[in-house]
């Protein structure tokens, strides 16, 4: 990411990431505002989190900052700071979130669905940005967000392919829009495709909408009319199950990526770097991380002491600390400073046909998983 890291002390930093402390605060309470909201009019069901992050309220409102009032350079120092190294450190923290033997309740057939969902999602959309000749990044960003998990895959991708604050922002607004979308529409819809058929109808929020707290939004928003508990827990392990998937299809995205450019000529942009490059280190905190949760949850479960040392109440308390630490203050401090760095005069040379490429990716992972989920639900159960 383009963004000015120049080491003048800790001092130097400190201007900058006050700035970024208090705009991730401001959006963390807009979230929770609007989500108030939402259940005060009847949107949402009780229970509910806000389906708009802290993450993406704190993206506008730095936009807003950067773009009326203007930042001096004197907070550059500390902003840069925290899109590189805040960043890093709140991916590696949702490792946590993570155990790797949810992915193994779906069974030998739901696997292959979630990798069916997650492949149409990255390959149409680079199809279309290559079709409607939009950049590659930008295209690269929104492939990993509408296939995996929404903004945290977007953000894990964009310093290996060294995405632009306003290339970041725009893939963030792209997801979070047809996600907030999908949680509101698709749980009438599983239900008219998948009634009485409740894991079929779990399966589909869980593969279909980009962001976990909209999955879990539009499950709850099903159990509400329909009054169905099991399509929550399914949504949620088939959800978290996508979400593992990011280990691998970060590295892969990003040899597509440099490899197309590599193709077109595209100078630096386009030399292809060394393998161990495109599995960057906070992926690797990322999986040691999530390898180390589910080592905690299996020796919790069958000897009733995680790594001998922590009650089963207390490892699940240290573990939803520290990755709820990771999503909600680490990448809320990163996407401060995106948005503290974004200048939207920049927006004018995207334009609005990466929103249509969104559109049409997350209309054909819709699709695709009422299909298969119509051939392969019966032979999955949780």
């Amino acid at each position: 990411m383009a963004t000015s890291t120049k080491n003048y002390g800790a001092i130097g930093l400190l201007p900058g990431l006050l700035a970024c402390l208090i705009v991730m605060m401001a959006g963390i309470y807009g979230a929770q505002l609007i989500g108030e909201l939402l259940l005060a009019t009847g949107v949402l069901p009780e229970g509910s989190a806000s389906p708009i992050s802290g993450i993406f309220v704190a993206i506008l409102l730095g936009i807003l900052i950067r773009n009326t009032i203007g930042l001096p350079d004197l907070f550059k120092t500390g902003i840069g700071f925290s899109v590189k190294y805040a960043l890093r450190a709140g991916i590696i923290l949702l490792g946590l979130r993570l155990s790797l033997t949810e992915a193994l309740k779906l069974g030998a057939w739901g696997l292959p669905l979630i990798v069916a969902c997650i492949s149409v999602g990255l390959f149409v959309t680079l199809f279309f940005t290559n079709k409607l000749n939009q950049s590659n990044r930008l295209g690269t960003l929104i492939a990993t967000g509408t296939g995996i998990c929404g903004v945290t895959a977007i953000m894990a991708t964009a310093p290996v392919i060294k995405a632009k604050e306003n290339e970041i922002s725009y893939a963030v607004a792209n997801i979070t829009i047809f996600g907030l979308l999908g949680m509101l529409f698709y749980p009438y819809l599983a239900h008219f495709f998948f009634e009485n058929e409740p894991i079929k109808a779990g399966l589909f929020l869980g593969t279909a909408i980009h962001d976990t707290a909209q999955v879990t939004g539009a499950a709850l928003i099903y159990n509400q009319v329909y009054d169905s508990s099991v399509v929550v827990d399914v949504a949620t392990i088939t959800k978290l199950t996508r979400n593992v998937f990011i280990i691998a299809v970060v590295p892969f995205i990003s040899f597509l990526f440099f490899r197309s450019n590599a193709k077109n000529g595209n100078g630096e942009a386009g030399t292809l770097p060394k393998w161990y490059k495109l599995f960057p280190v906070f992926i690797l905190g990322f999986l040691l991380l999530s390898l180390m949760r589910t080592i905690g949850d299996a020796t919790a479960s069958s000897s009733g002491s995680a790594f001998g040392l922590f009650t089963p109440e207390a490892w699940t308390n240290f573990y939803s600390f520290w990755s709820s630490f990771g999503s909600t203050y680490m990448l809320g401090l990163a996407m401060a400073g995106v948005g503290l760095s974004t200048n939207l005069k920049i927006f004018k040379g995207l334009g609005i046909k990466p929103f249509y490429i969104g559109f049409i990716a997350a209309l054909s992972v819709g699709a695709v998983s009422l299909l298969l989920i119509s051939l392969f639900g019966d032979l999955i159960s949780i």
